[in-house]
């Protein structure tokens, strides 16, 4: 999907699903296995306008939802064109927390805007880069909202038919574009989640001999 010689994944899902955690361990999985660099970031927040952008969205006053796409998308330009295009010309693997499904997940089906304006605004915004790969960690937004600590941001506080819109949103775009979508059950032990998507991503992009070989590796010297 990406003409560049890196590789791009994504992580998407609703609030308290993992992404976070998720995104590190698969980062620094990637990085032993195939000896490449690995670059682990964030959407809104992968930059220092990111970082003043996800305060406005997400804890900032209240906005119109076109505002708000407005402003993610304005961050996943300057994203895209200061962090993962430069990235993914080193070669490195690019692995992101969000990316242009969270806009039509939330201000598509959250906010109820058009499905296919907020996503042609989001790939007007990146050039049309998309991921080789997006792990979508599905999890009840009832269950993700009990995992959540501290107060509450703009968008967990939208309550519970929003996110379930967000959900339905999320599991449609993956059963309609299964080439690039791979679904984990997100309630499972954080270790069998962590390695069903190592699993689905290596097959993804085709890494499985060179994790194999990492792995064979890895049991001789211990």
């Amino acid at each position: 999907m990406s003409n560049a010689p890196g590789y791009f994944v994504s992580f998407e899902g609703g609030d308290g699903v993992g992404k976070s955690t998720h995104v590190r361990l698969l980062g620094q999985w990637l990085g032993e296995a195939t000896g490449r660099e690995v670059v682990t970031t964030r959407e809104p927040g992968g930059t220092e306008l990111g970082v003043e952008l996800r305060r406005l969205v997400m804890h900032g006053d209240d906005m119109d939802p076109r505002t708000e796409a407005l402003l993610y998308a304005a961050d996943r330009a300057h994203h895209v064109a200061s962090v993962v295009r430069p990235a993914l010309a080193r070669g490195a693997i690019v692995v992101t927390d969000r990316y242009l499904d969270s806009s039509v997940a939330y201000q598509a089906g959250g906010r109820e805007l058009g499905e296919e304006e907020v996503e042609g605004l989001s790939l007007w915004a990146t050039g049309g880069l998309l991921p080789h790969v997006t792990v979508l960690l599905d999890l009840d937004p009832v269950v993700g909202a009990a995992r959540l600590s501290g107060e509450p941001d703009r968008l967990e506080r939208a309550g519970d038919d929003f996110h379930r819109r967000t959900r339905e949103t999320f599991l449609r775009r993956a059963a309609a574009d299964p080439r690039r979508w791979v679904v984990v059950d997100a309630s499972a032990p954080l270790d069998d989640v962590q390695a069903q998507v190592r699993v689905d991503v290596a097959a993804r992009l085709d890494l499985t001999p060179v994790v194999e070989e990492a792995v064979e590796s890895t049991e001789e010297r211990a």
